[in-house]
């Protein structure tokens, strides 16, 4: 049986791309069934929030503290209590707009005061007031915020933008300076990192898709789609994951029974984010998220070798997205590249590529989640 190093060797493999495998035709995907019904159609506009990388100020007044208090969900998964605000943001025009909003506590960890001071938000936009300012067409969005450290927002901010390389089936995300205004007066104003997340429903319409709700199992979607996020989670050190729980993944699907598509999210507990308060399930008996573990399933060689190319054709972009960002420190950059380091020298290993990715030991172990 050839390697995976010498199945990769080959020159065409090396310019194969994701997007271009589906586009030649794979009946395992859903973006290659779509491109073929639809490719005459026009593709649906991304919305203006997210036409841009430039950060984006914003000022959000609210009573903060009964938000600060709202903590615990009424049942699992769900947010929290509607807390009106008063979003502040540029108008396309010039000078502000004021919108008002709402905002609900979310998330898992991060929810929880033992872990963060502050939690994540959710926001209600309305349409009509918002048109004219970069929340245009919006109606909802995470936002990630700054938890105990806004350092690792950034970082974290950056995950996302790693994996817009790889597939449109990516969640866009847009790096916000927030100042929050408590308009009891009972706490100062400041200003933290934030990440705004494309709406779930966005991403799907986005790509001609619906999210799809029902459990499924890793191994039954879309082979090239879930190989390519396994290992990709891999590389960023992120066990914090589960297809089939949909933990920090949503699957989406259209209507000609193509396997559904995962897309991930949430990366904070992932070793190159390198967040103080990340640990590693107890399950699956790794000392830290420093430690990659894969936990996808098992693809053949001729899956892993598709996959492989990508990633090593993505590499100079990959390692341009840290050694161009100056919002990070340098020693972080470079702590980074050598966990980026370690990660391609491994895939181009066949030997322990064929360990880490072809060996059923420790397979099968599911987590719903930390916060869970």
């Amino acid at each position: 049986m050839k390697s995976i190093l010498s199945l990769i060797s080959y020159p065409i493999l090396l310019v194969l791309t994701f997007a271009s495998l589906n586009a030649a035709g794979q009946t395992d995907s859903l973006a290659s069934t779509k491109q073929k019904k639809l490719k005459t159609k026009k593709a649906p506009e991304v919305k203006p929030l997210f036409t841009t990388d430039d950060v984006l100020s914003l000022t959000i007044t609210a009573r903060m503290q009964p938000i600060l208090r709202d903590r615990i969900p009424p049942k699992a998964d769900e947010k929290g209590l509607k807390h009106p605000a008063m979003l502040t943001v540029a108008a396309d025009s010039g000078g502000t707009v004021q919108l008002p909003i709402n905002l609900q506590v979310r998330g898992h960890f991060r929810r929880s005061s033992a872990n963060c001071t502050f939690p994540p938000l959710y926001l209600t936009v309305p349409k009509q007031p918002a048109k004219g300012t970069p929340f245009a067409k919006q109606s909802a969005l995470k936002l990630v915020t700054h938890c105990n450290n806004e350092a690792y927002v950034v970082n974290e901010y950056l995950v996302y933008k790693l994996y817009n390389l790889f597939t449109d089936l990516s969640f866009k995300a847009r790096l916000a300076q927030v100042t929050y205004a408590d308009s009891a007066k009972k706490q100062a104003i400041y200003s933290r990192w934030g990440i705004l997340l494309e709406d779930d429903s966005d991403v799907a319409r986005r790509n001609r898709s619906k999210v799809y709700k029902s459990r499924y199992r890793a191994e039954n979607c879309d082979t090239l789609a879930t190989a390519t996020m396994a290992i990709f989670e891999y590389m960023i050190g992120n066990t914090d994951w589960s297809v089939v729980y949909q933990h920090n993944v949503r699957l989406v699907t259209d209507s000609t029974k193509a396997r559904p598509l995962p897309i991930p999210y949430d990366f904070d507990h992932s070793g190159i984010v390198a967040a103080p308060y990340a640990k590693p399930a107890e399950q699956l008996n790794i000392s830290s998220v420093q430690e990659r573990l894969y936990r996808g399933p098992i693809y053949p060689q001729s899956v892993l070798r598709q996959v492989i190319a990508r990633f090593n054709t993505l590499k100079p972009q990959i390692y341009a997205i840290y050694t161009n960002e100056k919002r990070v420190e340098r020693g972080y950059v470079k702590q980074t590249l050598a966990y980026l380091d370690d990660f391609f020298a491994l895939i181009n290993d066949p030997q322990k590529a064929r360990t880490v990715f072809q060996d059923p030991n420790g397979r099968g172990v599911q987590i719903k989640g930390l916060g869970n």
